[in-house]
């Protein structure tokens, strides 16, 4: 209690005793009214930090309505270019197919063309000089081109993608030069030209050439291609026959080292 009140109620108690004075009421009412004052002015700063604290509060409510309002706004948009990125992948993916289908309708024309061509340079017989009837002349006792010039060229059509044309390559050098050494090139040639359309044919020129021409340096990368063959087939049984069989008969060959290392990543 301050001394304020402590006056007033004293004064009180004299009135209360009946030997007020007039200036002791007066010192009263003077009390009472700094009283009000005082009340009035704590009731005042009281209602002014209560105000603040609202108005504190209402501006909080209001960010996080707005922070809300925002976070909403982002995830629409990111919805929005999610999407967007979709459609454009989408068009992307088509345009590549139909890029790729191009490419290979390209592909297959400059193949059949090439085939063409092969077929009519093999099937137009040579004109004699002097001759206007167009009567063909006898075959050449000997070819003019070589062993290695028929491998080569073959060899070329095969990496172009022209396989129908290489494999004919090929079997036209075993034709002409059956005992040549690049006799197991090309008989590996024929079987890397099946691969992708006839798997089975691939498989048995490369098994021919494993047979024929056991101790060419063909034989070993044939067994190491039968391998391979198989493992893209899913039967990783035969795949590890051949690779087994690749490090038993070709320990020091150039594909050893790879066949050791499939074994190791195949399946039992």
């Amino acid at each position: 209690m301050n001394g304020r009140a402590g006056l007033a109620l004293i004064v009180a108690a004299a009135l209360a005793g009946g030997c007020a004075t007039k200036g002791q009421v007066r010192f009263l009412e003077m009390e009472v009214r700094t009283m009000r004052v005082e009340t009035a002015r704590r009731d005042s700063i009281r209602a002014a930090a209560l105000a603040a604290v609202l108005t504190l509060q209402q501006r909080i409510m209001d960010s996080v309505i707005a922070g809300r309002d925002a976070l909403r706004n982002l995830e629409l948009k990111v919805s929005t270019d999610i999407t967007e990125i979709h459609r454009q992948l989408l068009q992307v993916q088509e345009l590549t197919g139909q890029s790729q289908r191009r490419l290979t309708d390209l592909k297959g024309q400059l193949d059949r063309r090439d085939e063409q061509n092969a077929a009519a340079g093999l099937n137009r017989p040579p004109a004699t000089p002097g001759d206007s009837t167009g009567t063909a002349a006898p075959p050449p006792a000997s070819p003019s081109v070589s062993a290695d010039q028929m491998y080569q060229g073959a060899r070329g059509n095969l990496l172009r993608g022209a396989v129908g044309t290489a494999r004919r390559g090929f079997q036209e050098l075993l034709r002409v030069y059956p005992t040549s050494e690049l006799a197991a090139d090309a008989t590996l040639g024929i079987g890397e030209s099946f691969v992708v359309e006839a798997p089975d044919s691939a498989v048995a020129y490369y098994a021919r050439v494993v047979a024929q021409y056991p101790k060419s340096l063909k034989a070993s990368t044939a067994l190491f291609r039968l391998g391979r063959l198989e493992e893209t087939r899913s039967n990783s049984a035969a795949a590890r026959t051949y690779y087994d069989r690749l490090l038993k008969e070709y320990p020091g060959s150039q594909e050893a080292e790879v066949a050791r290392e499939r074994l190791k990543n195949l399946r039992p």
